[in-house]
């Protein structure tokens, strides 16, 4: 029996599962080759919306993909674990072992071997070393994450809401550090959250007194990656929410009532949220691949590593050439997107002995931030159109085509369809604020 080549994909976010998908029904199905995706979850939520998980807007428990389900339907092998060793001479990788809450192992350290490996974990909060942050803040890297935010938040709301004492003003203010497109679309969602309150029976809350929100950079303006135009008309937009933004403020040190500044300004806060940079996992600087100062994996045009030819990376944990203009590829998730298809071929043409395709190319379609149900802001580009500035309605649809892009890659179009009409029922039964 002639053994089939092992391609392993370990990170099952959104370019990870999306390439999982791609080669089990290409590869996989037709017993070409052996697919496995590796990840520390159960499930999947599309990254760019863990912010609502947070807020309470959006049911992980209704919407996110099981990766089983995922990995049967779509003829590839789903393996739970974390990355913990690559073995290049071996051509291994091992995997931690994953312990339950109260510290009990339940699946031990493994190992699989592999012909082909793609990495992509995806990144986390970057604490720049700032002394604090890892005790007092609050992270959104991870479904995981987002979830235990929504938890404990809400455990602040009732614990404030329902004890003797009147509520203090600014008893729950919230700071968020980073004012990039999470923090942004986080206090945007926050603020349209906690005016809901008193409708499940949070009646003693003022949100306008106990509820302020504040949005920190260290930069000049909010949204660096973004256009000026773009980022100078969502900060009115937050602003008249009553949403606080405060730019050049860097941040020295995080502590239980709020946050410091080195202009020496002390910013208070009960809850704090750290959302300001990212870097590729630590254990990727162990690896023996290059990689950057944040560790993300150096990759040449191909997204081959530069370290081995036999390992591959795509999305925040890679680090690609930059162009003659000096800019590489940013962590979003239309670039991830775009990898996942662009591996997908490479993988397929190398093991049936073909050439090419040679380059990833970088098309950047514009960019899109969504304040709730307030607003949506963005800019399309397009080779015709060149840059078009949209917002409202239109930009709010476009915005929510990008999700539904990815669960046409995952699902294919019937399925997404079924999906959109599913949801749609369920707006009337189910509430818009998670209490659970």
């Amino acid at each position: 029996m002639v053994q089939r080549p092992s391609v392993v994909i370990v990170g099952g976010g959104a370019g990870g599962l999306e390439l999982a998908s791609k080669l089990g029904r290409s590869l996989g199905k037709k017993q070409h080759a052996s697919i496995t995706l590796i990840d520390a979850a159960r499930t999947h939520v599309w990254k760019p919306l863990l912010h609502q998980v947070a807020a309470g807007s959006f049911d992980p428990g209704i919407h996110a993909v099981e990766y089983l389900a995922q990995a049967q339907r779509c003829h590839f092998a789903f393996r739970m674990g974390t990355l913990e060793r690559i073995d290049r001479a071996h051509k291994t990788i091992s995997l931690s072992p994953t312990l339950n809450e109260q510290g009990d192992e339940i699946i031990p350290r493994r190992s699989f071997p592999y012909d082909i490996l793609i990495l992509a974990i995806g990144s986390v909060s970057n604490d720049f070393g700032v002394p604090g942050v890892g005790q007092h803040c609050w992270f959104l890297d991870s479904q995981k994450e987002a979830v235990i935010f929504q938890k404990r938040l809400l455990e602040r709301l009732i614990q404030t809401a329902t004890h003797n004492t009147a509520p203090q003003s600014g008893q729950l203010d919230v700071a968020i550090i980073g004012a990039g497109a999470t923090g942004v679309e986080l206090a945007a969602q926050l603020h349209q959250v906690t005016r809901r309150l008193q409708q499940y029976g949070f009646e003693h809350l003022d949100p306008e007194r106990h509820f302020g929100i504040k949005v920190v950079d260290a930069g000049p303006r909010i949204l660096p990656a973004l256009p000026e135009r773009l980022s100078g008309q969502v900060r009115v937009e937050l602003e008249q929410l009553g949403i606080q933004v405060l730019t050049d403020r860097k941040i020295t040190q995080v502590d239980a009532n709020g946050v410091h500044t080195a202009s020496g300004e002390e910013i208070p806060a009960a809850i704090t949220v750290w959302a300001a940079g990212i870097k590729a996992p630590d254990v990727l600087a162990t690896t023996g691949l290059e990689t950057n100062a944040i560790n993300q994996v150096v990759v040449g045009h191909d997204l081959c590593s530069a370290t081995d030819p036999d390992i591959y990376a795509l999305g925040d944990c890679a680090t690609f050439p930059v162009d003659k203009q000096g800019k590489g590829v940013p962590p979003r998730a239309q670039a991830a997107h775009q990898q996942a298809s662009f591996l997908a071929r490479v993988v397929r043409n190398r093991l049936r002995g073909r050439a090419g395709p040679h380059a990833y190319v970088y098309r950047d379609y514009g960019s899109l931030v969504t304040l709730g149900r307030y607003s949506t802001v963005g800019s399309l580009m397009g080779s015709l159109a060149g840059n078009i500035w949209i917002s409202g309605l239109i930009a709010r649809l476009v915005y929510l085509s990008l999700h539904k892009m990815h669960q046409v890659a995952l699902h294919g179009s019937y399925n997404t369809l079924l999906l959109t009409l599913s949801a749609l029922l369920r707006r009337s039964v189910n509430p818009e604020v998670k209490l659970h």
